[in-house]
């Protein structure tokens, strides 16, 4: 069985169909789902299905495009999701990760300063709590990785999502002593440096995830939205590319996930 680490159910490709994309999931041998909430409101959302689902987990944060929107109220509402009682009881056991969060220098949808105050908040907000981080970092790399290396205390609990980067940039964030998981894009007919960086990585610091409802993986790579289910070939491509087989990176993958977010 398969875990989908990163995936946003609650949007709106998905959420209206929910139960049906998780019963594909099960169908394509996807055991459980982690789902991603960007902001405050979107982690209510997604508790809401959680209630509904138990093959659902939740990571709850506020994504660097929405740092530029971040109020107060809402910092207060992230520490209370997390440390305290602001998801119902039912579903506050199932959650297992602060983020995602971190920096996006592509988009730029909020300055640049303020991406970064709202990405230490939620640094030592996992540190508080004791969850591990999902990071986003897309053309801010270095950057994020500067920023981590100055707290020692994350090594073993931070992923580094949707990895796109080459074997340098793999190697430093494996030297930090965190972690990288691999979406669809390790299937694209262009993306050889990410291929060699999930050839790289240690057997028990690889996960898998979706991204959904973004980046469908080869060979449906046309077929919209992207959904649980098809991290299955996302799963088989790299489990050849790493000399494996599938059941074999599949046990090894799903391992990794229940250790790193905790998951029972």
């Amino acid at each position: 069985m398969l875990i989908d680490t990163h995936c946003h159910l609650t949007y709106d490709e998905l959420r209206p169909q929910i139960g049906a994309v998780l019963e594909r999931a099960r169908e394509a041998g996807v055991s459980r789902c982690i789902t991603v909430a960007t902001s405050p409101a979107d982690a209510r959302l997604a508790a809401g299905l959680l209630a509904e689902h138990a093959e659902m987990w939740l990571a709850a944060g506020i994504h660097p495009h929405e740092a530029g929107r971040r109020t107060y109220e809402d910092q207060q509402q992230l520490e209370a999701i997390h440390l305290s009682d602001g998801l119902p009881e039912k579903v506050r056991g199932r959650l297992v990760a602060v983020g995602e969060t971190g920096l996006d220098f592509h988009y730029d949808f909020a300055p640049r300063a303020r991406q970064e105050e709202v990405f230490r908040h939620q640094i030592e907000l996992a540190r508080r709590c004791g969850r591990p981080i999902i990071i986003h970092a897309r053309k801010s790399e270095e950057v994020v990785c500067d920023i981590l290396a100055g707290y020692g205390d994350l090594a073993g609990r931070v992923v580094f999502h949707c990895f796109s980067g080459g074997a340098a940039l793999a190697r430093r964030i494996l030297d930090l002593g965190f972690w990288l998981s691999f979406t669809g894009v390790a299937t694209f007919r262009n993306a050889d440096d990410v291929q060699e960086s999930a050839q790289l990585v240690p057997a028990d610091r690889i996960m898998l995830e979706t991204d959904a409802p973004y980046l469908t993986p080869e060979p449906i790579r046309k077929r919209r939205p992207n959904e649980p289910a098809y991290v299955a070939h996302t799963a088989r491509f790299i489990a050849e590319l790493r000399g494996q087989s599938y059941e074999d990176f599949a046990r090894q993958t799903t391992a990794n996930a229940e250790r790193f977010f905790g998951l029972t």
